[in-house]
């Protein structure tokens, strides 16, 4: 089953559940360069310069989470990816997913920029940069 959380709701369930795992999806420089929660684990679902599927993504995960029935969150910039990938993981027999809605920089606001109507750095949540 696939969870939709805020990512308040998503903080949370870190803090209350120590079997739970945060999957950051997005790519190597957005992780660099934007920033990301502390403990996250980076597998990217998609790569640069080619945004093709990561084809080891499936295996990084059941790396990272080994138990299909803990629960695993999966944050992107916005959360169209991070759901995407739920539905990989879902396919595979994880039990316990959770998207983070609007992800880590939220939506689009008028301007055509990110983190000023919501997400994860948006409800300031714990993050860091590298």
């Amino acid at each position: 089953m696939i969870e939709n959380l805020q990512p308040q709701q998503a903080w949370e369930l870190l803090q209350h559940d120590p079997e739970a795992v945060l999957i950051d999806v997005r790519t190597s420089m957005e992780r660099q360069f934007v920033g990301y929660p502390p403990g996250s684990i980076h597998v990217p679902w998609k790569e640069m310069p080619d945004w093709q599927i990561n084809t080891s993504f499936i295996a990084h995960v059941q790396q990272a989470a080994p138990q299909p029935d803990a629960p695993v969150l999966l944050l992107c910039r916005s959360g169209q990816r991070s759901l995407d990938a739920a539905k990989a993981l879902e396919a595979v027999g994880y039990r316990l997913l959770v998207n983070i809605i609007d992800g880590f920089e939220g939506p689009l606001d008028h301007h055509s920029q990110r983190g000023n109507l919501g997400g994860w750095r948006f409800q300031n949540l714990p993050w860091q940069q590298s």
